[in-house]
């Protein structure tokens, strides 16, 4: 029996990370097949083509980029916002190829107030000072989610519970608790000055919804991030003029992949960047 899509006004989602071993695709795919979007918005990190080079493709990744060609060929507005790790994407920016738009940044007017979207990378050079140290971290990132991937393979034959390395140095680490509230506050104060009601990022992988104090300007603005589908899984949902996190583990309704589609979801394929925007384009044309 086909699922029945769930209306939502608009979904983001973001650093799906595409193209590398920790991006969950296949929860991804079945959350996506499970939602009927007004607008879809795919707030940077979508495809990784930073990590291209190691060649690893899996279908089931194909299939999630599918299916949002799918929503932008049945009139689903879907605006693929660029982020650091596709961010040679940058170069086509204004692109329109029917309801899918390629864009830097998107303002979106919600019920008379003022939405401001973007990946978030950009405050990278103001926290971080310097973008190799935003590559080096990635990468030691990259490895960590490798690190984990093992270790939860090997607790769930024990019957373990699943455990997420880079969250607890995240929610623990002070460098790193200092960093995450830093990027809030700066995109909140940007945000604010320019005259937005919420800003939405992406980047840090870590869901928030909440209201920030810009001190300087004596307003408030609501900060939102759409978190990640590599160890969170989870989306921000606009329905009913309310902004929710998704949590696709605490979903009990979304249903899993069909067995041949969980069995496919392992074949890989030997792709690059330029074979796989090509494939994207003609599988938007048929």
């Amino acid at each position: 029996m086909k699922q029945k899509r769930r209306k939502v006004d608009i979904v983001v989602i973001s650093d799906t990370h595409l193209g590398t071993r920790g991006s969950q695709a296949k929860d991804l795919l079945s959350y996506l097949k499970s939602i009927k979007p007004g607008k879809l918005i795919l707030n940077g990190d979508i495809l990784d083509i930073w990590q291209f080079k190691k060649y690893y493709w899996p279908k089931a990744h194909m299939k999630v980029v599918k299916q949002i060609i799918n929503f932008a060929a049945e009139g689903v507005d879907t605006y693929y916002i660029t982020g650091n790790h596709d961010e040679i994407l940058r170069k086509f920016t204004g692109l329109t190829l029917g309801h899918l738009h390629l864009v830097n940044d998107l303002v979106l007017d919600l019920n008379g107030k003022k939405a401001w979207f973007f990946h978030g990378d950009v405050f990278d050079m103001i926290i971080q000072n310097s973008k190799w140290l935003a590559k080096a971290g990635a990468f030691g990132y990259d490895l960590l989610i490798v690190l984990n991937n093992v270790i939860n393979y090997f607790g769930n034959l024990m019957k373990q519970p699943r455990v997420s390395m880079s969250k607890k140095i995240k929610d623990n680490v002070k460098t790193a608790v200092k960093y995450i509230t830093n990027f809030e506050d700066t995109a909140a104060r940007v945000a604010s000055k320019k005259g937005y009601d919420y800003v939405v990022c992406g980047h840090i992988h870590k869901a928030q919804n909440r209201l920030v104090q810009a001190h300087e300007e004596g307003n408030e603005i609501i900060y939102l991030n759409s978190g990640d589908w590599i160890e969170n899984l989870t989306a921000l949902e606009y329905h009913n003029e309310t902004w929710s996190i998704y949590e696709y583990r605490k979903d009990k309704s979304v249903g899993e992949q069909p067995e041949e589609e969980q069995d496919d979801a392992l074949a890989m394929v030997d792709l690059k960047p330029a074979v796989l925007l090509e494939e994207m384009f003609l599988n938007f044309q048929k």
